[in-house]
């Protein structure tokens, strides 16, 4: 009996989703999208034969530079939104101000209001507050990440192990002690591996926040590709993995010798 009623609730549950996915396909309109398999070959054939004069050309606008500046974008957002979202955290953790309740509750309010935006969108405001260029770049990084890390830094925060604190607090330990030598020692290794986590996170943002003049390598992206110079995008793109396979390397060796 059980098992019928698990069986018809999980069949209505398919026939539900089933339902939405023909509901949305059956909303888009593909009366404009168009397939050219000649474009499609030319498309694959060019970026399958990078132009390698572009890696590096002796000016500030080639792949290497363009790498550098993005790379640069992607640490200073995340170093910023780290060390922001430590203090955020703290206030926010229910279990620090334990007397405080209006304060996790604010904090946890920013850090909501903070991420619930993508980089895109606070890129756009800062090139229009401060004009394009990098510093655009690190802003909206750094803007958002204030709330990704300064939410699961909370959480974080929320879930140590309450013993060596309540160890500390019995031999009469004040707030300070307790927090330097009870609670961040638990978490450092904690915060840096999330941190490392959203640099590659940003480093992938930092390549799209060129679109709207926020430095980095999407402005050559665009251009490449609105001027059909496939070879340039094969080199964009190979620069791009490449970077990220290095840093995904480096982001692993850290996290092990944290361990």
């Amino acid at each position: 009996m059980v098992k019928n009623k698990l069986s018809t609730k999980n069949i209505i549950i398919a026939i539900i989703v089933l339902g939405i996915i023909l509901y949305s396909f059956m909303g888009i309109d593909f009366s404009s999208a168009r397939f050219s398999l000649e474009f499609a070959r030319t498309a694959f054939v060019g970026m399958f034969h990078p132009d390698w004069s572009y890696v590096s050309d002796g000016t500030s606008e080639d792949l290497l530079s363009l790498l550098g500046l993005t790379l640069a974008i992607a640490f200073l957002g995340t170093t910023i939104a780290s060390i922001i979202s430590l203090p955020l955290s703290m206030i926010s953790a229910n279990n620090i101000f334990k007397n405080n309740v209006i304060f996790s509750k604010l904090g946890k309010f920013i850090c909501d209001i903070l991420r619930a935006f993508p980089e895109l969108i606070y890129a756009i405001i800062f090139v229009t507050i401060v004009g394009p260029g990098p510093f655009a770049g690190v802003m909206a990084i750094a803007i958002s990440q204030i709330g990704m890390l300064g939410k699961l830094y909370t959480d974080e925060w929320e879930s140590i192990d309450q013993a060596p604190v309540e160890a500390m607090n019995a031999v009469g330990a004040n707030f300070w002690q307790v927090l330097f030598f009870a609670r961040i020692p638990q978490l450092t290794a904690k915060f840096f591996s999330l941190s490392l986590n959203h640099f590659e996170i940003a480093l992938r943002s930092a390549t799209i926040l060129g679109l709207v003049g926020a430095g980095g390598l999407g402005a050559p992206i665009i251009f490449a590709i609105q001027a059909r110079n496939w070879p340039r995008v094969g080199i964009i793109l190979l620069g791009i993995i490449i970077t990220i396979l290095i840093v995904d390397q480096f982001s692993g060796l850290v996290r092990k010798k944290l361990q």
